[in-house]
């Protein structure tokens, strides 16, 4: 086992210590020291999470096992001035479980267990190391629905989702995590130990504390504990791929739909040469021309399979008035599981064909035409080429910018101010600046987009409150 001297370091204007064999050897006596890593390999697979290619290695890994551990943990860490960063499968893109400045890693994989699924009520209490899809299946198994469902549900933390208050395609009709989320139990930066609300539907008592949680990437408190709020499972769904001759066609499609009544329980949106990478990197086949330059993916869902196809005939006709080609229904539970499989390889797909930097872009629905061509437009002003993708419904666009032959100079020098006019445009569309993926590490520079001195500070003195030491997640959202 690897000890470490006493000394303290020196980053960001803030004093930390490191670890000492003293500290160490507490960290073992709580958690026991087959949950506590300082060797290379582990401290090297918890250093990175799926943040392009960035990587800090933490001083050591825990693995705590239950809820007093982890007050245990803070407890010191906060009387010793020890930076602990909360990690839960690593599937982030923002960098927010990044050990920025070393110190603890506390991994949350042990807490994995649903612990009740309350068919009376429709709510269920998880710990937050369940994997999101591993709960989506259980509530099912009951005729129950839990509609987050991000790209990467069948490894994801449902405590991460909270922590970035994760969407994904079913957000358009159903609302993304924070809409789920009735109470959490929380360990604060001090150790102490606290619900943040009540297992109920209506609370109008105090402040909200369980929403100020949600989307606060793990910088406020740890969370051990959520109760969610579930609702019935609709029993049918129907799944339809329509192809464009114009992406920016397709975006203005997009809020016509909504303006003529309709309420699609997915909308994606994906460009042409998202779906090339796609079917160069897992075998999908999709019919798709020379011609077609962007396709919509779209489903209805219920309890009516003949309400569902007339609703289907209608959006059919409506596509048309947006110069698609012709639309083509997934007949069979596999064709869905096809197209479906299709959208969620699209960010892995775009990755693998070059180093990138995804940005998570939001306006309203009616703008995105706006927002691409806005996209397009800047990529030409600096050199780079991105390739776009997302959910259409929710007007959020993932910008996949890619290195290609752009020099390390420009990548690095050039394309940062194309990145800070793209969200400058969100914001002048009335968006703003990450719809799902959340701020972290690597968009902390930018919050100045999205929110002028005053809305920051009052950001910032939330936790100063919640961690005076700065100990918890340090480094992320703000600069």
């Amino acid at each position: 086992m690897n000890f470490f001297k006493f000394k303290f370091v020196i980053k960001s204007n803030k004093m930390y210590a490191s670890i000492t064999s003293e500290i160490l050897q507490s960290l073992n006596e709580i958690c026991g020291a087959e949950y506590v890593f300082t060797d290379a390999e582990q401290l090297q697979n918890y250093s990175h999470d799926e943040t392009e290619d960035l990587k800090f290695l933490p001083a050591v890994v825990v693995k705590p096992t239950s809820v007093n551990q982890i007050a245990e943990i803070m407890r010191i860490a906060n009387a010793e001035q020890i930076p602990v960063t909360p990690r839960g499968a690593g599937t982030g893109l923002s960098g927010g479980a990044l050990p920025v400045h070393g110190g603890i890693l506390l991994s949350m994989e042990k807490f994995n267990k649903i612990l009740e699924i309350d068919e009376r009520n429709l709510q269920a209490t998880v710990e937050s190391g369940v994997i999101n899809q591993v709960f989506r299946d259980a509530v099912e198994a009951k005729g129950l629905f839990y509609p987050p469902d991000p790209a990467s549900r069948g490894s994801c933390f449902l405590g991460g989702n909270l922590a970035e208050n994760a969407g994904g395609p079913r957000a358009v009709k159903y609302g993304t995590t924070k809409d789920y989320i009735l109470n959490c139990e929380v360990v604060l930066p001090n150790g102490e130990v606290i619900w943040t609300g009540a297992n109920v539907l209506k609370n109008s008592t105090g402040y909200n504390l369980t929403q100020l949680m949600i989307g606060s990437e793990g910088t406020l408190g740890i969370v051990t504990k959520i109760v969610f709020r579930l609702i019935p499972l609709p029993t049918q769904n129907l799944l339809m791929l329509v192809p464009f001759y114009s992406p920016e066609k397709a975006c203005e499609a997009v809020s016509a739909v909504f303006r003529a009544g309709f309420i699609p329980s997915a909308m994606e949106f994906m460009e042409r040469d998202a779906i090339d990478y796609v079917m160069q990197f897992v075998d999908v086949k999709i019919p798709v021309k020379d011609e077609h330059k962007a396709h919509l993916l779209i489903e209805v869902d219920g309890n009516d399979v003949d309400v569902l196809f007339k609703e289907c005939e209608q959006i059919t006709e409506l596509m048309y008035q947006f110069e698609c080609d012709e639309v083509l229904f997934a007949d069979t539970a596999a064709q869905k599981n096809e197209l479906w499989k299709m959208r969620r390889a699209a960010g892995e797909a775009v990755k693998s064909h070059s180093v990138y930097k995804e940005e998570d872009t939001v306006v309203p629905r009616a703008e995105l035409p706006k927002l691409l061509a806005g996209v397009k437009s800047i990529g030409k002003k600096y050199g780079f080429r991105s390739v776009c993708y997302g959910h259409a419904g929710d007007g959020n666009l993932h910008v996949n910018i890619l290195k290609d032959g752009m020099s390390d100079d420009d990548w690095h020098n050039k394309v940062p101010h194309g990145i800070r006019e793209i969200f400058k445009l969100c914001v002048e569309l009335k968006g703003t600046i990450s719809g799902e993926h959340g701020i972290g590490y690597v968009q902390k520079g930018y919050m100045d987009i999205a929110f002028n001195s005053t809305q920051i500070q009052i950001q910032k003195g939330i936790k100063r409150l919640f961690d005076p030491n700065n100990i918890l997640n340090p480094g992320k959202m703000f600069v």
